[in-house]
């Protein structure tokens, strides 16, 4: 490669780090201990020998990865199908499992239909160029995923208007600036925001796109992103449109390597929206599908779900929760308070954040601090994710090492 280009390359990886958004060496971990007794997992990481580390960065919040009839469905799939599909969906890249992952998907989001993708990622960014025509305006929450923003930028609608977080009334002015100007609207939104835990207030949106459809020859077209709220809210684990009693959301997008435990990505809607973005969407398109025996962890992961004992789950993530967010508050830590298992600290400072951090790792607790540029300043963050396979004990030996670092500091 020429020496001009990698300058050029060894410059910006420069100024990333003048910005503070360099992510650096990835954290690599070398082995698991299964829960034992009192307490939940360990895990072992590159450079820290037999040291064992709490994970509070995760977000297998039903600790489905682990379980051992997800395992068993994965190693009993890939024996009889083999390690990858071979192909993409249309050629002869479909399997058994494929076909029924998506059946069950549907089923459980009460939608006529489903598609799988390699990822949640993969499925915002395909679904969204193929929504998207010269003739659309787009309107995103300013908090959306990366993947959102990327879709929409790559998609170039006519127009993208960005509304304060959360902020119907600015939601509403945007879509009224719309009329007139476009033949259809798409409303896109997280459902739950990961840096916050905090949900988009669906049926406020959902009733604002029934009240100006009319107004648009195309109509609107309301799509969430319900990657962190599958698995982890609402009372059977449906998400964010559970969790709020919203069902006329048109399109939902969710994944199955958070709540699920294993890989890949999802959309669920009407079946004619289903058939047209499997003729249509690139990423589902030209790219392999999940193996097939992801296809089955992520089915029975899902039936599990689906089941008393998925429910007896999540009252144990709801519950372990409570017990943290409310130890953090009586210690005098300031909080986002919310029912979601992403439990924000704000320390609203940089320096801070990055110094908690570190003394969480040295006490043995992986957590991840959110700092300027990431959130704007005076945001400053660490974000906890607490998991279905966290213990009380884990819970309390957290709280304990928070407690300490405040007495120290």
């Amino acid at each position: 490669m020429s020496l001009k280009v990698k300058k050029v390359l060894s410059a910006h990886l420069d100024e990333l780090k003048r910005k503070g958004t360099l992510k650096g060496k990835e954290t690599v971990i070398t082995g698991i201990k299964p829960a034992e007794g009192e307490k939940g997992p360990r895990y072992f990481i590159q450079g820290y020998g037999d040291k064992e580390f709490l994970r509070m960065n995760a977000n297998n919040y039903l600790g489905m990865s682990l379980r051992k009839e997800v395992i068993e469905a994965e190693e009993k799939t890939a024996r009889e199908f083999g390690a990858g599909p071979g192909a993409v969906r249309f050629i002869s890249g479909t399997y058994t499992p494929h076909i029924e992952l998506e059946k069950k998907l549907a089923e459980f989001h009460n939608r006529e239909a489903a598609m799988i993708f390699s990822s949640a990622y993969a499925t915002v960014m395909g679904i969204l160029s193929p929504l998207i025509s010269k003739e659309t305006v787009v309107i995103s929450d300013e908090l959306n995923h990366n993947c959102i923003i990327n879709a929409v930028r790559l998609s170039r609608p006519k127009d993208k208007k960005i509304y304060k977080h959360n902020d119907i009334n600015e939601l509403e002015s945007a879509i009224k600036e719309a009329i007139g100007n476009c033949k259809r609207v798409i409303v896109v939104t997280d459902g739950i925001f990961s840096m916050r835990g905090d949900h988009a207030p669906l049926p406020e949106i959902a009733s604002l796109a029934e009240k100006y459809d009319s107004e648009f020859e195309e109509g609107i077209i309301t799509i969430v992103d319900d990657s962190h709220g599958v698995g982890a809210i609402g009372e059977t684990g449906r998400g964010t449109t559970e969790y709020t009693h919203e069902d006329r959301i048109d399109i939902l997008v969710s994944t199955m390597g958070k709540a699920l435990g294993v890989n890949g990505g999802y959309v669920v809607s009407d079946a004619k929206v289903i058939e047209f973005l499997r003729e249509t969407a690139p990423f589902y398109i030209y790219s392999n599908p999940i193996t097939v025996s992801e296809a089955s962890a992520a089915l029975k992961a899902l039936e599990i779900l689906d089941s008393d004992v998925g429910r007896n789950l999540l009252r144990h993530l709801h519950d372990m929760t409570k017990r943290f967010e409310q130890g953090l508050i009586d210690m005098g830590y300031e909080v986002i308070r919310g029912e979601h298992p992403v439990v924000p600290l704000m320390i609203r400072d940089t320096q801070k954040t990055s110094d908690l951090v570190h003394y969480l790792k040295e006490n043995g607790i992986l957590a991840t601090g959110l700092n300027y540029p990431v959130v704007p300043k005076g945001d400053e963050e660490i974000r906890f994710q607490i998991c279905a396979d966290h213990t009380e004990y884990d819970i309390d030996y957290a709280l304990g090492v928070l407690r300490k670092y405040k007495e120290e500091h």
